[in-house]
């Protein structure tokens, strides 16, 4: 008998099976009928049960007819599958269950072999055959037919008229194959594999490697698993251990997870905004544990993620499971691919009772243009006036932006006699919608009303621009504008592939609706960490027809180093300690940084970035960051501009740094420019010209809590 217990994996089956009182007992009797050997999976193993309260009644749960049951029995050969044989100890209140593989079944008679790497003969001799159980999803089928024949082969038996139903398990359980298990408790790992699972708990297999006990571990203590495969991690948890089995070197342990909810990201007031849509997509997936197809019904959706609906007797969600690759069908229309974590479970239950089971899933990271078409759909659905990158008639626009002052006499004298340039850098940024821009619009029966755009020209910032409205007292289409890209920001910045950490505008002081809205953020803020200005001293400079003589001794442009970097840092941490510099690129480790450009090169654009410092006997002075754009890409040409942050004043005088910044238009080719001069009070301390003051806002989306927390206030009053 000690060496059958050795063949022997011990499965605790209280989650399958409820109280037992039957008291039939047949004896083996010595009939052997024919048995047809199918294809059977090697290593299946012996299933033994050892709980005295482990007992069947044979009147629970719903009838199943003799053909139903012949019908589960054919299906369970088609897919090589096992039934469970029961047997109970000639003396002791025990049981044994074994694994049996059905042969095709077409009357009363169905025949079973035994499934391989089973010791028999023991059982035989000490147990008698009680029943049969065939899982059925979440409940078990119990059977009590008449025993023909058993032996050390298989076993034949007799079906009898019925058999019954039995609600045994809170959610079906999928079997797994290929993930590995680090189970930790008190310093000490164990390795195993995920033997079975559903949303509720799961089952794992582990060894003890020596000098490893598994007295080592405190089955009153939680402990932390993670569950992966080869390549990636899927799941990582604190759980508590339900039961275990008994053994030296191998046990099995049954999980559970102790929290229902993750926070997966930092805790937001202001939440995006979910939608239940008509028709409700599905998400399509293949389920890392089990390698099947899994397809479920999204309750409601947002820009940062969705819920779905699980069936509690078939749940396959674990809070904390990631999912890489995962598909939001919407109607077969189109498709949206993405991978998500689970966050949440909550039980819920219909008006009829029926329970079932929600789960919130969040973005971890989406395509941007398929994260582009999921955001304008949400914001159609919200406000039917509000797109978002929507083809639009670009006459349309020019019209608008000469009708509602956007682009005014001064400015359009400026850029005319670029206008067709213009014309062909707006026609790829409004009809191709590339990845580094987004158009807003609110437009009613073909009518623009509002229209605000965001350009990524830096590696983890999007700029604010051309921002216009018409004045109108039915809507409030310039607000509507603003509020999208508000949302689109909260929604998107998560997202690694669309690189927003930031949102930045350049504004005049001057102009009373980007003062209000976006200087009101700041003094409301009130942490230059969160929300942040600068101002900067805005003026155009005409490189002279002839070479410009050189510099005088001691002074030199030199490439900026990530040291002469490191000093603007120090410098602008003492006077501002504001966003700026993170925003901009103008930290020591984004010195090289140029990925972007490569974007732009695909969208049949240009932007390039050049650094240069101006020097005095080696000491640093001032630093000049030079961009390269397409004409009117930006129509202040501020995508295309160079900007001089002065670090010493000393000795630099405002002749001096007329000198230096017309070397550098030499040696970047730029002939006819704006400059944007930092600090602005160097320029009116050196008596310096400027047209205007740019005010530079930047809002860290790491607190949009704040933001719109002003916005609303703001909103409300406007």
């Amino acid at each position: 008998m000690e060496r059958a217990k050795n063949n022997f994996q011990v499965i605790d089956l209280t989650t399958d099976i409820g109280g037992m009182d039957d008291k039939t007992r047949y004896p083996a009797v010595n009939i052997k009928p024919k048995l047809h050997k199918p294809a059977i999976q090697k290593n299946a193993s012996v299933v033994t049960v050892n709980r005295p309260d482990l007992r069947l009644k044979p009147d629970i749960g719903r009838k199943v007819k003799k053909n139903q049951l012949i019908n589960k029995l054919n299906y369970i050969n088609f897919r090589d599958g096992t039934v469970l044989i029961n047997f109970e100890h000639l003396k002791y209140d025990k049981i044994v269950t074994l694994k049996a593989v059905p042969n095709p079944c077409v009357g009363d008679l169905v025949d079973c072999l035994w499934s391989e790497g089973q010791n028999v003969g023991p059982v035989l001799q000490t147990y008698r055959f009680s029943s049969i159980l065939i899982s059925n999803g979440s409940t078990l089928i119990k059977i009590e037919p008449e025993l023909i024949r058993a032996d050390d082969e298989g076993i034949s038996l007799l079906l009898p008229e019925l058999g019954y139903e039995i609600s045994s398990r809170r959610g079906k359980r999928h079997a797994c194959e290929g993930i590995n298990v680090q189970l930790i408790q008190n310093s000490t790992v164990f390795f195993g594999s995920l033997q079975d699972f559903n949303g509720f708990s799961f089952r794992v297999h582990l060894k003890a490697v020596p000098p490893q006990t598994f007295e080592w571990m405190n089955p009153e203590h939680p402990v932390n698993v993670m569950l992966s495969n080869q390549e990636v991690t899927f799941y990582t948890g604190e759980c508590r251990i339900i039961r275990h089995t008994n053994g030296q070197d191998n046990r099995s342990y049954i999980l559970e997870p102790l929290k229902q909810e993750i926070q997966r990201f930092r805790h937001k007031e202001y939440r995006s905004e979910r939608y239940e849509l008509t028709p409700s997509p599905n998400i399509v997936f293949e389920h890392p544990f089990t390698g099947k197809r899994v397809d479920l019904k999204v309750v409601d959706l947002s820009g940062s993620g969705f819920s779905v609906e699980e069936d509690e007797s078939n749940s396959a969600l674990l809070p904390g499971l990631i999912l890489p690759e995962l598909e939001l069908n919407f109607a077969g229309s189109f498709r949206i691919k993405c991978s998500v974590q689970v966050v949440f479970r909550k039980n819920m239950a219909t008006d009829s009772g029926r329970k079932w089971i929600k789960c919130g899933l969040a973005l971890l990271d989406m395509d941007i243009q398929d994260h582009l078409r999921l955001i304008a759909l949400l914001h159609q659905t919200k406000n039917k006036n509000s797109y978002i990158c929507n083809n639009i008639d670009l006459d349309a626009l020019w019209d608008f932006f000469f009708e509602t002052g956007f682009i005014y006499p001064d400015k359009y004298a400026a850029i005319q006699k670029n206008k067709n340039q213009i014309k062909e850098t707006y026609a790829k940024l409004y009809t191709r919608t590339p990845q580094i821009a987004r158009h807003f619009i609110y437009q009613d029966k073909g009518i623009i009303y509002g229209h605000m755009a965001m350009l990524r020209f830096y590696e983890s910032a999007w700029m604010i621009h051309h921002h216009a409205a018409r004045k109108s007292s039915q809507n409030k289409a310039g607000l509507i504008v603003l509020d999208q890209i508000g949302r689109m920001g909260n929604d998107s910045h998560r997202l690694r592939s669309l690189h927003m950490d930031y949102m930045i505008c350049y504004y005049r002081p001057e102009n009373k609706f980007p003062s209000r809205v976006f200087g009101g953020a700041v003094k409301a803020i009130r942490d230059p960490k969160g929300c942040s200005v600068d101002g900067f001293a805005y003026f155009h400079v005409r490189r002279p027809t002839v070479s410009s003589p050189d510099l005088p001794e001691g002074w030199k442009i030199v490439e900026t180093s990530a040291e002469d970097l490191r000093q603007l840092s120090d410098l602008y941490e003492h006077t501002s300690g504001g966003l700026m510099l993170d925003a901009i690129d103008l930290t020591p480790d984004k010195i090289n940084c140029d990925s972007l450009s490569k974007d732009y090169r695909e969208a049949g654009l240009t932007r390039q970035r050049e650094l240069f410092s101006l020097t005095k006997n080696g000491h640093l002075k001032a630093i000049f960051m030079v961009n390269h754009s397409d004409v009117g890409l930006n129509l202040s040409d501020i995508t295309s501009c160079v900007k001089v942050f002065v670090i010493d004043p000393d000795d630099l005088d405002a002749d001096m740094l007329s000198d230096a910044i017309t070397r550098v238009a030499e040696i970047t080719d730029k002939t006819d420019f704006p400059a944007l001069l930092y600090p602005a009070a160097y320029a009116d301390e050196q008596e310096i010209e400027y047209e205007k003051i740019y005010n530079l806002w930047v809002v860290s989306l790491q607190h949009t809590d704040e933001y719109f927390r002003y916005l609303d206030r703001l909103l409300r009053y406007v």
